[in-house]
């Protein structure tokens, strides 16, 4: 039986209407990251990016153009810590979110 709608589309009307759901999986995306998992860390992320800012807008609030995060954050990206941090700042900005590290 086929979906009426995408995944990416059924992500981005949630994250849009949704501000706890948008905090979650920005949230997710970070501990993907942080727990070791960068694959599943980078595509939620970029999930997130795609339902929210769009990669225009983050490129001109990072200062990185836009085609070299579309890279970062796509299945063979490598990004450096300086750009990974970077965007999770303007990520957490933009959201209106102060993501903290706790130990467990």
């Amino acid at each position: 039986m086929p979906l009426t709608r995408s995944f990416k589309e059924t992500v981005r009307a949630r994250v849009q209407r949704d501000p706890a759901f948008r905090a979650a999986l920005l949230t997710e995306g970070v501990e993907a990251l942080l727990s070791g998992d960068v694959e599943t860390g980078k595509a939620v992320l970029r999930d997130y990016i795609n339902a929210t800012v769009g990669f225009e807008q983050l490129a001109a609030a990072t200062g990185t153009p836009s085609k070299s995060l579309m890279r970062m954050f796509g299945p063979a990206g490598n990004p450096s810590a300086r750009n990974l941090f970077s965007v999770i700042g303007e990520l957490q900005k933009a959201a209106g979110v102060n993501l903290q590290v706790h130990t467990a």
